[in-house]
């Protein structure tokens, strides 16, 4: 069965690699026809993508699209529409962070993190979901954070725009429960993505690799229509690096 998908923040880590899984259980999972509408910041980060997506199987649609922008978000929105007329599944993977001491940060780090963190999440979420309504179906993941429930001195900003998803979260499954619509937050602990820039590959050995979150998710999309995977909180066995 057909299935579109809409992912956010797909040029690069997590998302690249749910991506890549979604279109991988194309040939192990019966029936399962993925396609796959990539969305980034940057258009280049996608073409690759979306060619390993193709070689695996997969049908792609590349949309440049930046979230803290509510024209982009329409944009990314109405072109799925147009084209395939629903939307199965959305993963809110775009985040962005900017880590300093409390005592450092400033508005701007602030309007950075939050205009996507939060305001893009919620108004992307928000477009979305009435189109879920009407089909009575849908999954609506949230790629968050351990940050969302455990604050770390380096990320007070962060650590706010997390639990304001959260937030979002619990409202938003007050009314999915009502309409046949699932949804999943996803809050892993250290993933060596480029958000964490040279100490990636410091602590690389440590560190969860970003196909270590992309199964899970695809995983929790699988399950049965009756069931409802809520939450995944995923850590390094190690535990926490940041403190």
């Amino acid at each position: 069965m057909q299935k579109i998908i809409v992912l956010t923040g797909a040029g690069k880590g997590i998302g690249r690699e749910t991506a890549l899984e979604f279109a991988r259980r194309k040939n192990t999972t019966p029936d399962f026809d993925p396609v796959l509408v990539l969305c980034s910041r940057t258009a280049g980060d996608l073409e690759s993508l979306s060619g390993e997506c193709r070689k695996l199987g997969a049908r792609t649609m590349i949309c440049e699209a930046d979230i803290s922008r509510m024209e982009d978000i329409d944009k990314l929105v109405d072109v799925t529409m147009s084209s395939f007329n629903r939307i199965d599944c959305l993963v809110n993977n775009a985040g962005v962070g900017r880590f300093k001491p409390l005592t450092e940060l400033t508005p701007e780090d602030f309007d950075y993190t939050m205009s996507v963190n939060a305001r893009g999440t919620f108004f992307l979420t928000q477009k979305v979901f009435p189109i879920m309504e009407r089909q009575q179906s849908g999954h609506i993941f949230f790629i968050s954070s351990v940050a969302a429930e455990k604050a770390f001195k380096s990320s007070a900003i962060y650590s706010m725009s997390k639990y304001a998803q959260n937030g979002l979260v619990e409202a938003l499954r007050l009314y999915a429960r009502e309409n046949n619509i699932r949804v999943t937050n996803v809050m892993p602990g250290a993933v060596a993505t480029p958000m964490w820039g040279e100490q990636a590959e410091q602590l690389r050995n440590v560190m969860m690799m970003p196909e270590d979150i992309a199964a899970p998710v695809v995983d929790a999309f699988l399950q049965p229509a009756r069931t409802t995977v809520e939450e995944l909180v995923i850590r390094p066995t190690g535990g926490d690096i940041n403190s």
